[in-house]
């Protein structure tokens, strides 16, 4: 079994999935069961999928679960893009937040290129 707190993809969705609460807090209260609550689903998927694929006895089933946590680390960078552009995040809460769902995906895709596997970031 690999020890997914070792893993720098792991340590960064962790990050990501704190920011994503914290960011999410101040949304308007009719978004509390649409973006803000899909948001935070897909922050929590990326390290939760990392985690469960640490957890797994094959390469192959190790391979699938990062792959999930790629996929949902793409789908929150679009979903933080939408969000801005909606006005529910302000600038310094984007950038930064942004910059870390990036970083994410990137050190997702570098892992699943290291396995064999073709991603883009």
């Amino acid at each position: 079994m690999r020890d997914h707190t070792k893993l720098r993809a792991f340590q960064l969705a962790d990050e990501l999935a704190l920011e994503i609460y914290r960011v999410t807090a101040d949304f308007p209260t009719s978004e509390r069961f649409g973006l803000a609550s899909q948001l935070r689903r897909c922050g929590v998927s990326i390290a939760s999928n990392i985690v469960e694929g640490c957890a797994r006895k094959t390469q192959a089933e190790y391979a699938r679960f990062i792959e999930v946590a790629f996929g949902s680390a793409k789908e929150l960078q679009y979903e933080l893009s939408l969000v801005f552009r909606l006005g529910y995040l302000k600038r310094a809460d984007s950038d930064p937040v942004s910059a870390l769902a990036d970083e994410t995906a990137a050190v997702l895709a570098g892992l699943l290129k290291k396995m064999g596997m073709k991603q883009t970031a």
